[in-house]
């Protein structure tokens, strides 16, 4: 099994050429998912990052729990 199979179906050897190659805006479309994606786990991290400093030393409060848990739901379903 390709790990490329979206790539794999689109590409096609031009005339008088063989070296396969794929059509731009296929390119340009897998660029624009690579980068939202990209923005994506970015956002995600950071979330994450501010919610581990709401942790207290000695424990986690309900009130911080509820608010990570609202924080998160929020970034899982944040889409470009």
């Amino acid at each position: 099994m390709s790990d490329t199979p979206r790539t794999d179906a689109e590409d096609f050897y031009p005339h008088h050429s063989n070296k396969k190659v794929c059509d731009a805006d296929f390119a340009r479309q897998l660029e624009r998912e690579l980068n939202a994606a990209n923005e994506r786990i970015k956002r995600m991290e950071e979330v994450g990052d501010e919610m581990l400093s709401w942790l207290p030393e000695d424990g986690i409060s309900m009130k911080n729990l509820r608010q990570f848990e609202n924080e998160w739901r929020k970034a899982k379903e944040a889409k470009l």
